[in-house]
């Protein structure tokens, strides 16, 4: 450490055009060391099925990469901080008398469950099996952690009560208001009657998003489109299913995908409501705050804001049905006041509690607090296939 604060050493792999990303790395760490990223055949996936580990995890596995890592640990670094149970499959053996977080997004199994839970027939079976592999998995790796960061008091709860996590640290999701400027709404929109475009932000090879997507499209589209005929949804993310796009164009659907973009702040901006129609997850959804802070107002399930700590009707619509999220989004489109002063409200919750500054300092405390409390050696046992 340097006067109170660490030096952040970053490792992970690294894609073709990590060329691109030079500025933005220099912004978030001071060193970064990475090995090249490798892309796997859907047959290996598939084929992962099979392995004693989640498939999620198994991709993760790479030789160069633990190897990287190990080099790095030899290193003796102050702190340890693994991002994501996944990144622990690549954890040498021991990891020595190193003081160690994991800081983990989610509660990775209660996901799979929600999937077996909307899924039929041979989905819901192999949903069950990962499910059952991803609660041993996240079991048996938190044991290895000094402190496990949770991102909502709901998941802080799961990781005590589940899997028995000692030492259990919950932070605020934190956005950088900086870069996300407020538009003050000022009664918008003011639509044709039969306009408003809605917005959908998240990586679109996430299981999460394509089911939350398939939903909205499938079960609330036509009940908005029976309202407002031009209506139109942009739907903004990284590999968007080929299945999905071809059923905007089969059906005429006035829907457009993105694809990857590299900033998704003019889209959002564009847009008149953003919508989170998640029926699957946990953690917390950065997608909310980022649109709220750009001052477009969110209707959301009430698994899409899930560990915010936002009131609804105060910050935020819920809607859990197609009726009901249909209806938000009318309503929305239809009553400039409410439109205002959800914007409103949104953006000064951010402001008073989700600053990065103050989560970044709530996080740099955590890490003193573990350096300080070092209880003892961490072995993380191999994992078997």
């Amino acid at each position: 450490m340097r006067n109170g604060n660490f030096e952040l050493v970053l490792t992970s792999p690294a894609p073709d055009n990590l060329g691109d990303y030079k500025n933005d790395l220099k912004q978030i760490c001071d060193r970064f060391v990475g090995w090249p990223q490798h892309q796997t055949s859907p047959l290996r996936r598939w084929s992962r099925l099979v392995s004693g580990l989640p498939v999620s995890v198994a991709n993760d596995r790479s030789a160069v990469g633990a190897k990287c890592v190990s080099n790095l640990l030899a290193q003796a670094p102050d702190v340890v901080v693994v991002d994501f149970p996944h990144a622990a499959v690549l954890l040498p053996q021991p990891i020595a008398r190193l003081a160690s977080i994991l800081f983990t997004h989610n509660v990775e199994a209660e996901i799979f469950e929600r999937h077996a839970a909307y899924s039929r027939g041979i989905r819901r079976l192999i949903w069950r099996a990962q499910a059952r592999k991803m609660d041993a998995y996240e079991r048996a790796v938190i044991q290895h952690f000094d402190t496990v960061i949770a991102v909502s008091e709901l998941d802080a709860s799961a990781m005590r009560n589940r899997y028995g996590a000692t030492d259990v640290r919950c932070i605020d999701t934190g956005v950088d208001l900086k870069s996300l400027p407020f538009a003050h709404p000022h009664g918008r929109p003011r639509p044709l009657e039969d306009r408003g475009t809605i917005v959908f932000t998240g990586a679109m090879d996430s299981l999460a998003n394509i089911d939350g997507v398939r939903f909205f499209m499938e079960k609330v589209w036509p009940l908005i489109t029976n309202a407002r005929p031009r209506a139109r949804t942009i739907v903004v993310g990284r590999n968007p299913p080929k299945d999905l796009v071809a059923r905007t164009r089969s059906s005429r659907l006035n829907w457009t995908f993105t694809g990857f973009v590299k900033d998704a702040r003019p889209h959002i901006t564009d847009a008149d409501v953003s919508v989170i129609p998640l029926r699957v997850g946990s953690g917390t959804r950065m997608k909310a705050f980022e649109a709220m802070a750009l001052g477009k107002p969110v209707v959301s399930t009430t698994v899409g804001v899930e560990g915010l700590g936002m009131s609804p009707d105060k910050h935020y619509l819920v809607a859990d049905t197609p009726l009901a999220m249909a209806d938000a989004i009318l309503r929305l489109l239809d009553d400039p006041d409410l439109y205002e002063n959800l914007a409103i409200s949104a953006r000064a919750l951010l402001e008073a509690k989700y600053s990065w500054t103050q989560v970044a300092s709530q996080f740099n405390r955590i890490c003193v607090d573990t350096l300080s409390q070092i209880r003892r050696p961490k072995i993380v046992r191999p994992h078997k296939t």
